[in-house]
């Protein structure tokens, strides 16, 4: 074999070496592609309780009574769960206005939103 021939290909370590590099860069990939399903779903849990959230405000600033003083819980079904949430109405520094703030919590218990609105005291 001639010289020319010899340095034609590639050796068996060069092609070793290349296939440990496209093998680390192909992982890299498949992890970044895991973290960016799970940051979705975790958008997607935050935007449905946010929907909750809102829902669970406007009942209470809408109704042509006022709510109640003090904490309310109770749950809804949105987007094909079920969602606790807290409803806490108090005053706000101005006593004609109530503040109403609402915190929903998925499956997790842990809060996923959180959501605070003001209405007239009285009706």
């Amino acid at each position: 074999m001639s010289r020319a021939e010899r340095e034609a290909g590639f050796t068996l370590v060069e092609m070793l070496v290349a296939l440990t590099v496209f093998s680390i860069a192909a992982l890299a990939l498949v992890r970044l592609q895991s973290v960016s399903l799970s940051g979705t779903a975790t958008l997607q849990d935050h935007a449905v309780a946010q929907l909750v959230a809102r829902n669970v405000a406007i009942e209470a600033v809408t109704d042509p009574r006022p709510p109640a003083l003090g904490v309310a819980r109770g749950q809804e079904v949105n987007g094909g769960r079920t969602w606790a949430f807290v409803r806490r109405t108090s005053y706000s520094p101005e006593p004609r206005i109530l503040r109403i703030d609402v915190v929903v919590a998925g499956a997790s218990a842990r809060p996923a939103a959180r959501l605070t609105m003001f209405r007239k005291a009285g009706a």
